[in-house]
C-alpha cells in the first residue's frame, strides 16, 4: 500500500521528534519539515460569503466581545472561554490592516447603553454597536465550546476542544456577508493516525485550549481580510502578533507593491 505524501512527511517529522534526545536533529531541517506538513494540512475554519461583501466598502471595524452561547445540555465552558477568543480576534484584526479597528473601550462603553448580549439579541446589538461607534462593519461571534486540557503536554488525560462561530455585518445595508465556524479537538493518534499531523505540528505535544482558538481565529480573520474590498494602499500587515504591533516590530505590504517595516 502506498502512504501518503502527507503522511509519509509527518512520520519523518514524527520520528525526528522522538529521537531527538538521542540524536542531534538539525533545527532547520526539523522546522522546515514541521512547516511543509503545516503549508498541507486542511484548514479547521468553515467561511461563507455573500457576493455583495466585494461591493460595499470597509474602513472602520468594531470587534464585540464573544459571548458564552454552549449548547443546552453540553458541557460547560472553561472560565474566561469567551474573553480569551475575544483577546485573540482582536490582537490578529489589530495587526491584519487594511482597516481601521475601533479601540476596545469605545466597543464598551456602546454597550453599556444597550441590554445585556444574549445570543438572542446579539444581531441587533451588533448593529446598535456599529452604529454608535460609526463602525463600517461589526466582528462578533459565540463560543459553543471550550474544553481545556486535562494532564500534562506529554500526558493528557484529556484533549483541549473549542468551537464558535463568527459573523461580519455591514451596518449600511444591515446584512450579515461573513460567517465562519471553527470547530477542533485534539485527538489521540491511537484515535487516528491522520492526526500526526497536528502533533507534529505542536512538537508531539498536547495543546491547551487556548492555542487552537488562536489557530481557528488566526485562519478566520485571514479570510475576512482577503474578502472585504479595504481601502487603496493602505497598510496591510502580515499575520503576527499583537505585541509585535505595538513594539512597532511589524513588517507590512501597501497595495501598490511597495513594503517596509513599520
Amino acid at each position: 500500500m502506498k502512504t501518503l505524501p502527507i503522511v509519509r512527511i509527518a512520520l519523518s517529522v514524527a520520528m525526528a521528534i522522538a529521537i531527538a534526545g538521542c540524536i542531534t536533529v538539525p533545527a532547520e531541517t526539523l522546522e522546515g519539515a514541521k512547516q511543509t506538513v503545516a503549508d498541507l494540512t486542511p484548514k479547521d475554519v468553515t467561511t461563507h460569503a455573500v457576493r455583495s461583501i466585494k461591493t460595499i466598502t470597509i474602513n472602520r471595524i468594531a470587534v464585540m466581545p464573544i459571548i458564552d452561547a454552549p449548547p443546552s445540555g453540553g458541557e460547560p465552558l472553561a472560565p474566561n472561554a469567551g474573553d480569551a477568543i475575544t483577546a485573540e480576534l482582536y490582537s490578529q484584526a489589530a495587526v491584519a490592516g487594511g482597516w481601521q479597528l475601533i479601540p476596545q473601550d469605545d466597543v464598551a462603553q456602546a454597550l453599556v447603553k444597550l441590554p445585556p448580549t444574549t445570543p438572542q439579541n446579539l444581531d441587533t446589538n451588533a448593529l446598535d454597536v456599529g452604529r454608535l461607534v460609526s463602525a463600517d462593519g461589526v466582528l462578533y461571534g459565540t463560543v459553543e465550546r471550550y474544553r481545556e486540557r486535562v494532564g500534562l503536554a506529554y500526558a493528557s488525560a484529556e484533549p483541549a476542544s473549542v468551537t464558535f462561530q463568527l459573523k461580519f455585518v455591514d451596518i449600511k445595508s444591515k446584512q450579515v456577508v461573513w460567517t465562519a465556524r471553527f470547530a477542533k479537538s485534539q485527538k489521540a493518534l491511537s484515535q487516528n493516525i491522520f492526526n500526526l499531523v497536528n502533533f507534529v505540528q505542536h512538537s508531539g505535544r498536547w495543546v491547551r485550549a487556548n492555542e487552537i482558538a488562536q489557530e481557528g481565529v488566526q485562519q478566520a480573520v485571514a479570510d475576512l481580510h482577503e474578502d472585504l474590498n479595504l481601502q487603496n494602499n493602505v497598510k496591510r500587515f502580515e499575520t503576527g502578533t499583537y505585541g509585535q504591533l505595538k513594539s512597532a516590530d511589524q513588517r507590512y505590504n501597501f497595495s501598490n507593491g511597495s513594503n517596509g517595516l513599520y
